[in-house]
């Protein structure tokens, strides 16, 4: 027996094997915690919210938030990279914490490529840049006119360093050759919620958490940060077209599993989500939320991310963004 080490180990990792298909054959039966790294109310909340009740109903489990913001996405991100890998964490996140991060800070907690198994691209919509009514500019023209004349008086809010506006703003202000002030938040309901206060007077957000304000007026809206304009709001000129050419700012929301899940319940996950998503019903929510549906393969969304992580790894060399 002492001769042959080797036989005991297969047999155990066999054994280990055998246990984990069973289990994921099994999966689920309990709650699934899904790990959001923003506060409620916020962009990716809003999306996983939307996702839940139709995942929820294909697999027999409920689907429960908890909500984890701070550090950028990190705080959230770190958690559910360590996370066991049994299927009863996931992750929903924008590209801040997984694929921005990483470029602006010497380390993180985690790799996004090796902790990660990427499930399914959920969505994904452009900014638009919105300001408070006060702001002596109507249109991104007279914004970069403004604030070219006065340097670093404009301000701007983000939900966070190292997030997706924190680096769309520092990439309008490379182009435009302007210099506005960065005031970052903890996330993006309290930095909206202080653009329509006027404590801050721009923000480059989502479009979804704040359709209710364009249309009652309570922001000003420049324009969208996409290179076509909207269908939803095909009146909003793009920052391409007025003056800022070439201008594009795209946020998504995905679901991850730790790395190491089971194949079988990352393959049953995006089953799922990919059904859900794609409803009609579901589908025409994001669309008028100014989102676009996706629901992609597995495949198709472990290279989105490398490619969006080449991409933001580019645009923090040639803005020069750093964290505070």
């Amino acid at each position: 027996m002492h001769a042959y080490p080797w036989i005991i180990g297969i047999v155990i990792t066999a054994f280990i094997s055998g246990v984990s298909g069973v289990l994921a054959e099994t999966w689920p039966t309990k709650p699934i915690r899904v790990i959001l790294s923003v506060p409620a109310g916020a962009s990716p909340d809003v999306t996983a919210r939307l996702v839940f009740p139709g995942i929820s109903q294909q697999l027999g489990q409920p689907l429960v938030a908890d909500n984890r913001a701070g550090a950028g996405g990190m705080i959230g991100a770190e958690l559910a990279a360590k996370a066991n890998p049994d299927g009863y964490t996931l992750f929903i996140s924008s590209p801040g914490a997984l694929t921005i991060l990483p470029h602006l800070r010497q380390q993180v907690p985690y790799d996004t490529i090796k902790d990660f198994s990427p499930i399914s691209l959920i969505s994904s919509g452009p900014f638009v840049l919105m300001a408070h009514p006060t702001v002596a500019a109507k249109s991104i023209k007279e914004l970069i006119a403004l604030a070219k004349s006065q340097p670093g008086k404009l301000n701007y809010a983000s939900a966070g360093n190292g997030v997706a506006n924190h680096l769309a703003m520092e990439l309008f202000k490379q182009m435009t050759g302007t210099e506005i002030t960065h005031v970052p938040y903890k996330g993006a309901p309290q930095a909206v919620t202080d653009v329509l206060a006027g404590h801050m007077n721009l923000m480059f957000n989502s479009i979804a958490p704040i359709v209710s304000y364009i249309k009652t007026g309570r922001v000003r809206v420049f324009g969208i940060a996409s290179l076509q304009r909207s269908p939803q709001m095909p009146e909003l000129p793009t920052i391409h077209e007025s003056g800022v050419p070439g201008f594009e700012a795209v946020n998504w929301y995905g679901m991850f599993a730790p790395a190491k899940t089971p194949a079988l319940i990352v393959d049953r996950l995006n089953l799922a989500l990919v059904k859900s998503v794609r409803s009609p019903e579901l589908s025409q929510q994001f669309l008028n939320l100014g989102a676009d549906p996706v629901g992609s393969s597995v495949a198709e969304f472990s290279q989105f991310v490398r490619r969006d992580m080449e991409k933001y790894a580019r645009i923090v060399k040639i803005s020069g963004a750093k964290l505070d």
